[in-house]
């Protein structure tokens, strides 16, 4: 039974899916979107402010067809599947893009860029972390840049990755949820005098949608 797990997890055919929903983005350039969401258990980040502590064990998500996964989605009328995590790179995602794309939706990633890249993405999210850095080749690839913010410190690690990215990657700062009533306007002073940034907020949570 294990080595059939293995198996699975290699070829990415089957997946630790910690929950699929249908709602809409709430972070981010894709702010308002509609979409299938995809979180995947596992995560080697730990970072003390995640809202998703949950999904950090693998081993607490039943490994899921991937078939299933995209048959599920294409009930839906989006046109869209964001597949986050835990860290959604830490598995194989060839198979799961495959047949995503098969079906004629857009993919989109949400990754800190810790592990190697899989998967064919339409479009890139790059929230990177301190103690993971990314791995240099998802700069390039990165079609958003998305920073979280807890205090000021934090302006200097976000302008650090910003000057790896593309030109053309979108730059956001995103206030932590638990330090927002603080850290907001330090990030507002921030992009009034580096308008290349945009700020991002947690849409999702000040309209309780998933």
């Amino acid at each position: 039974m294990q080595q059939n797990e293995d198996l699975h997890l290699i070829t990415g055919t089957w997946l630790p899916v910690m929950e699929e929903f249908y709602s809409l983005q709430g972070e981010g350039y894709n702010t308002g979107e509609a979409a299938y969401f995809v979180r995947l258990g596992g995560c080697d980040n730990g970072c003390l402010w995640c809202d998703a502590k949950e999904s950090w064990n693998a081993l607490a998500h039943p490994l899921v067809g991937v078939d299933d996964v995209v048959e599920r989605a294409t009930k839906f009328r989006a046109r869209s599947v964001v597949v986050t995590g835990g860290e959604p790179l830490l598995y194989n995602l060839n198979y799961l893009c495959k047949k995503l794309s098969e079906q004629g939706f857009k993919i989109y990633l949400e990754t800190s860029g810790s592990e190697p890249i899989s998967g064919s993405w339409d479009w890139v999210c790059l929230s990177p972390k301190k103690e993971h850095p990314p791995l240099p080749p998802i700069y390039h690839l990165a079609n958003e840049l998305k920073v979280v913010i807890t205090s000021p410190d934090d302006l200097e690690f976000a302008e650090k990755n910003a000057r790896e990215v593309s030109k053309n990657c979108h730059l956001f700062l995103q206030p932590e949820w638990s330090a927002r009533d603080k850290i907001i306007p330090v990030i507002v002073d921030f992009i009034l005098q580096n308008p290349a940034w945009s700020i991002s907020l947690q849409s999702h949570k000040y309209i309780r949608i998933p």
